[in-house]
């Protein structure tokens, strides 16, 4: 008996067979369906003219996509399938909600030059993704080559929070907006490194001044939300360009990307 599987087939394939029939995870996949409705509610809201309320489903949805690698690797639950789920439901929720909400919001008042922002914001988004997929394997695991995609639509969801909070219409500041839209999506698929925190162990033991320093974060971000949370992804929307200038004079290698080039696969990754 071979269980269904050709007895000419090698056991290496066999096992192959067997792994792409291994069932779906429902733990991680849930974690990120959430944040697909995170990013598909923020539009709904947009289209219903709840801009704040857009607003915090795209920060919802950062949350919750910031969860399920972490617990799929907490439970050993990783998968190709959860990996191109998260992926897609990152193009949705980080990728077209923010270019749809802002250009709902504040770019449509600038006829074709809004869509055209709204656009490149998009595009680029999809092509930070790709890039990401494809250089998992080459990239330092301690920072991000590009803005990552949850950043730069923390960075446009935050504006319009702001905006939003302080009664600024967005017909008032589209031309800001379309300047932090091209901003956001051109800086994605930049080679600026940009700090990823995934050296940050949650299973380590830390002193108890973090987790003091952790709720004094909490209440500032609670003295008003969308100042605070706009300002701190702005400084880390910039941060990049500060290290990427600070390795620049101090003569170090500015590539996340490794510095092998012996495999075909890393040629040309380094320009």
């Amino acid at each position: 008996m071979h269980d269904g599987i050709d007895p000419d087939v090698t056991e290496g394939e066999a096992v192959m067979v067997r792994k792409r029939r291994k069932g779906i995870y429902i733990l991680p996949n849930l974690f990120t369906l959430a944040a697909l409705f995170g990013g598909f509610y923020a539009v709904i809201m947009a289209i219903n003219g709840r801009f704040d309320m857009a607003a915090v489903g795209i920060f919802c949805a950062m949350v919750l996509d910031s969860l399920d690698g972490r617990v799929a690797r907490m439970t050993n639950t990783q998968s190709a399938f959860g990996e191109q789920m998260d992926s897609l439901s990152d193009m949705v929720s980080f990728g077209a909600a923010p270019a749809i909400i802002s250009y709902v919001w504040a770019l449509q008042g600038l006829g074709r030059w809004g869509w055209i922002a709204a656009f490149v914001y998009c595009a680029c988004a999809a092509l930070r993704l790709a890039r990401f997929n494809v250089n998992t394997g080459v990239v330092d695991k301690s920072y991000f080559q590009g803005l990552p995609s949850p950043a730069a639509a923390a960075l446009i969801a935050g504006f319009i929070w702001l905006m939003t909070d302080q009664g600024i219409k967005g017909s008032s500041v589209a031309w800001p907006m379309f300047a932090l839209a091209l901003y956001a999506g051109l800086t994605m698929v930049t080679n600026v490194p940009f700090y990823s925190f995934k050296d940050v162990h949650m299973k380590k033991s830390v002193p108890f001044a973090v987790i003091v320093s952790i709720a004094l974060v909490i209440a500032i971000i609670n003295i008003d939300p969308p100042i605070v949370m706009f300002g701190v992804f702005m400084l880390y929307g910039f941060s990049g360009y500060v290290i990427y200038a600070w390795r620049k004079t101090k003569g170090v290698q500015t590539s996340v990307i490794s510095t092998s080039t012996e495999e075909p696969d890393e040629r040309g990754l380094h320009k």
